[in-house]
């Protein structure tokens, strides 16, 4: 079957796709977004957390033949061109990536708990990134990073 679905803003479209494969596998294998990893294929990990529609969601768990029609926004899709998403930048500032096998779904996790809460509470935080298993870090590290994109996105919100 084909699949018609709108990612990071473009209409794209995969060919050959099995209706029960994996929209992880649609973005990774057929599209050319390897961003979102392939870890658990259970939904437990979270390494492959994108928007669907909107909200995040674990690409390994939806079904290539439910997203006809759909808007996909992936890690790839946060940066604005060249220019980083201040989450991405905060990650590399802090030094919360190690392996990078969890920071995908890490930035997706991070950048909606923002979006909705500009000035989330540690316990919001852990809250927000509890779905994302990191082997590599004690964690500390990404809070720093959620700290300062969250401080870095008032800032500029302040400046408007």
């Amino acid at each position: 079957m084909r699949v018609n679905l709108t990612v990071n803003g473009e209409r794209r479209e995969a060919d050959d796709v099995w209706e029960g494969e994996s929209l992880l596998y649609v973005l990774r294998e057929r599209l050319g977004l390897p961003g979102s990893k392939n870890a658990c294929e259970q939904g437990e990990c979270g390494s492959c957390t994108v928007y669907l529609d909107g909200v995040p969601a674990c690409a390994c768990l939806v079904a290539a033949g439910q997203v006809e029609g759909r808007e996909v926004r992936t890690v790839e899709g946060l940066a604005d061109g060249d220019r980083l998403d201040v989450i991405q930048e905060s990650f590399v500032e802090t030094g919360a990536v190690q392996c990078g096998f969890c920071t995908p779904g890490l930035l997706v996790a991070a950048h909606d708990l923002i979006a909705r809460n500009p000035e989330p509470s540690d316990p919001e935080i852990r809250e927000a990134l509890a779905g994302n298993l990191c082997r590599c870090t004690g964690y500390e590290k990404i809070m720093d990073a959620v700290r300062l994109a969250a401080a870095r996105r008032r800032d500029e919100e302040a400046l408007r």
